[in-house]
């Protein structure tokens, strides 16, 4: 099949729905709008050196797309990405080999030396990517639950002696207290790639001015007057939720307020008519994927980091 390999039009909403329904098809767990895979292109890092590219066929439809840039943050230079979608129907016919060659070329030329991206845990995606010189490195897993029947638990009543439980939409004016706790518990998640501190203004802008992020399902717990732990809410606005992210910070780990601040967020959203809730969590991550499950979670997929030397 002859392909055209090319970046996506972003001030096309046409090439962006398009892209946006090749990644729903491929990675079916995750969030993905044209609204906000647009709001991605127009609001990247000027660091990260963000580029999409997509795979055309002859008449005119996107066969799959690829997004890949410098890994923002990275304490290590020469740190890249490349994620490929490429969805079932279409696999086997030259899709992925294009735009793998056309996003390593593009990465050599910003001075990757080292490129990092996620492969699907299949015979036929992992054997496409060490065909390639990818290495797998570590494993991460999709947890998924049926919000519409899950065995949701109540909320505890009453909250245990100084915990109080919140929106972030009541954060609104000051959002630094969970960007003090985003920070500290980023650091703590498991990954192959250091990343540094992220400047406030740029947590803020990328963060919870998405257009995917909701802050008035997104949770957060207080213990004395300060963030103890957090359940970040990502939908689609329609059925589909993800949790951005959920964490606890030290001082206060081991009392069950990670998993306190995530049930009250999926409560929200079953509240607000979301049906399918989704998470994924590194395989090492063994408190998270105990949390996870306790909330009736189930493993849907799991997929590997792998990473190769340019």
């Amino acid at each position: 099949m002859t392909l055209t390999v090319r970046p996506l039009r972003a001030d096309d909403p046409r090439d962006a729905e398009a892209v946006a329904t090749v990644r729903r098809a491929t990675v079916p767990y995750l969030v993905c709008t044209a609204e906000t895979l647009g709001w991605e292109v127009a609001h990247a890092p000027a660091g990260q050196r963000l580029r999409w590219i997509v795979a055309e066929r002859p008449d005119g439809t996107v066969a799959g797309c690829a997004d890949a840039g410098l890994v923002a943050g990275s304490t290590e230079p020469g740190q890249g990405f490349l994620h490929t979608a490429v969805p079932p129907g279409a696999s086997g016919q030259g899709v992925g080999s294009a735009l793998v060659a056309a996003g390593e070329a593009y990465l050599a030329g910003i001075g990757v030396r080292r490129v990092h991206s996620w492969v699907a845990d299949d015979d036929r995606a992992e054997g496409f990517a060490e065909r390639r010189g990818y290495a797998r490195s570590r494993q991460a897993r999709f947890l998924g639950l049926d919000l519409r029947r899950a065995a949701l638990p109540r909320l505890p009543e009453p909250l245990p002696a100084g915990v109080t439980l919140h929106r972030v939409a009541e954060f609104a004016e000051d959002l630094r207290p969970l960007y003090e706790a985003d920070a500290e518990c980023a650091a703590d998640e498991p990954g192959d790639v250091s990343v540094g501190r992220t400047p406030y203004d740029e947590w803020l802008r990328h963060n919870w001015q998405r257009p995917d992020w909701d802050p008035e399902l997104s949770s957060v717990v207080l213990v004395d007057g300060q963030v103890a732990a957090y359940s970040v809410a990502q939908t689609d606005g329609v059925d589909r939720y993800w949790s951005g992210m959920t964490g606890t910070r030290r001082a206060f780990r081991g009392r069950g307020l990670a998993r306190l601040a995530k049930l009250a967020a999926l409560r929200r959203a079953r509240a607000a008519g979301y049906a399918h809730a989704y998470t994924g969590n590194d395989a090492t991550n063994a408190p998270m994927l105990a949390v996870n499950r306790r909330l009736g979670y189930a493993e849907v997929a799991t997929e590997w980091r792998c990473i190769k030397q340019l």
